[in-house]
């Protein structure tokens, strides 16, 4: 370990990237990366309309079966995780991360086909399903591959810098998806889309990955990777190697990092949206509209918590975001509630919302989300050798992001359908949701407090040094 702390040596300087070709590097890994999440997040935007298409049944049961395939995309991710981050290691970053896009946009324009229920039966959830992990594996591969890649190009001192527009690709994809959805949906009208015109934004997908893959096809293997390979250091089994000295590693990573983070990010950025339109009613248009304003508004900061971890360390950064979280949710959510009236019962009850307010309070929570993902690609890099980075890396991210925090719409919307059921006409029933969330974030603040590294000292090219 003295050896990444120590001052940097002159083999370690020439040693270090060239970085007069890092503009393209960040912008092809981004623009790829933030297709897959376009692609990847457009089911949960559409998480509504799907249920009617494809899962028979009651709007409410409808609706859960429709989260519940969301999940299997998130819960596949490790899977993913395991089986890019394998070949990443072995091959390459970039041929990787091109067979991922390539996975993502066929599987997202495939979805745009897709028979529903009302001809198919029940072979379109299941087709649905099938296309939703297909998703799922890609994405599993995409994001380790685009992290390591870029902070394989960045300089020592800069890589929370760099990496940091890998992780507004996650916010913009959702913002891209937001905008698409919505134009669609006010051009065509409800009935419309509701109809089939919720399969153009599967189907547009195929052009946006084109242009990426264009992109990504033009550059080259990561500068590291390539002296790794020359000086015969790369990994023969990855896994394996893992399973030797770096299971606790990760188990760390997860649950002093990667929980909290994905907990963070899915409750300000879909959560949120469940709660707006499912619990309190908003209409879709106004929730998607200050959702992406909010989006907007925030989404400079990522950039500026990546410099920031530069300077003063990716662990203040990721477990401040926790706590803030922790301690705020429940507030902020009476808030939301507050910042609705409801005049007149049913289907012609009219729904007002205090925008400005609902803004600011939406705005507070994906602030929340760039303090603990804008450092999370550095410290993940950082955490691991170079030689199995890839895989190690993508592991702890997938099963944080796959398995806590995509869960988290399907966990919190259970949790409080469950209470409103045990405890009927309980005015804080719409909020017990917040259980999961709450309790992941505290959870990593505390391990992470205790247990993780600050890594942002540590010099990944220094290993070639020792």
């Amino acid at each position: 370990m003295a050896s990444n702390l120590a001052a940097p040596s002159a083999a370690s300087q020439q040693s270090a990237p060239d970085v007069s070709g890092l503009t393209h590097v960040i912008l092809a890994s981004s623009a790829g990366t933030l297709i897959e999440w376009y692609d990847f997040y457009l089911y949960a935007i559409l998480t509504v309309v799907l249920s009617g298409q494809f899962f028979p049944g009651s709007l409410a049961t409808g609706f859960l079966f429709s989260l519940g395939a969301l999940w299997a995309g998130f819960a596949v991710r490790p899977f993913g995780a395991a089986v890019f981050g394998h070949i990443g290691d072995m091959i390459g970053r970039r041929y990787t991360f091109i067979v991922t896009l390539s996975v993502m946009g066929l599987s997202t324009f495939c979805v745009g086909l897709l028979p529903t229920y009302q001809k198919v039966g029940l072979l379109a959830p299941a087709l649905l399903v099938l296309l939703r992990c297909l998703q799922g594996l890609a994405l599993g591969g995409e994001y380790g591959g685009a992290a390591t890649y870029v902070a394989e190009h960045a300089p020592d001192h800069q890589r929370g810098l760099y990496t940091s527009f890998i992780q507004t690709t996650a916010t913009l994809g959702l913002f891209a998806a937001l905008i698409v959805v919505l134009t669609a949906r006010v051009q065509l009208g409800d009935a419309a889309f509701q109809a089939w015109g919720w399969r153009i934004p599967f189907l547009l997908s195929a052009i946006l990955v084109v242009i990426s893959l264009w992109l990504r096809i033009r550059l080259k293997e990561s500068p590291l990777f390539r002296k790794l390979k020359k000086e015969g250091k790369t990994s023969k089994s990855p896994i394996t190697d893992i399973s030797r000295k770096n299971w606790g590693l990760i188990a760390l990573a997860l649950f002093g990092a990667t929980a909290g983070q994905a907990v963070v990010w899915y409750t300000g950025q879909f959560y949120v949206l469940v709660f707006l339109t499912k619990t309190l009613g908003v209409n879709y248009k106004d929730a998607y509209i200050m959702i992406a304003i909010g989006l907007a508004l925030a989404s400079p900061f990522f950039v500026l918590f990546g410099w920031l971890s530069d300077k003063i360390g990716r662990k203040p950064l990721l477990l401040t975001g926790c706590a803030l979280a922790a301690l705020t949710y429940w507030p902020i959510y009476h808030a939301m509630a507050a910042a609705v009236t409801k005049t007149g019962a049913g289907p012609t009850a009219v729904v007002t919302v205090n925008q400005p307010v609902m803004i600011a309070l939406i705005f507070i929570q994906v602030f929340y989300v760039t303090l603990v993902y804008a450092p999370i690609a550095a410290l993940l890099v950082e955490l691991f050798p170079a030689r199995i980075r890839y895989t190690s890396m993508s592991i702890p991210y997938h099963l944080g992001n796959g398995e806590f925090g995509g869960l988290t719409p399907l966990m919190a919307t259970w949790i409080a359908t469950w209470w409103l059921a045990a405890h009927p006409g309980d005015v804080n029933a719409k909020y017990m949701g917040l259980v999961w969330p709450i309790s992941i974030a505290t959870m990593t603040f505390f391990i992470g407090l205790f247990f993780l590294p600050e890594t942002k000292d540590r010099r990944i090219f220094d290993e070639f040094n020792a």
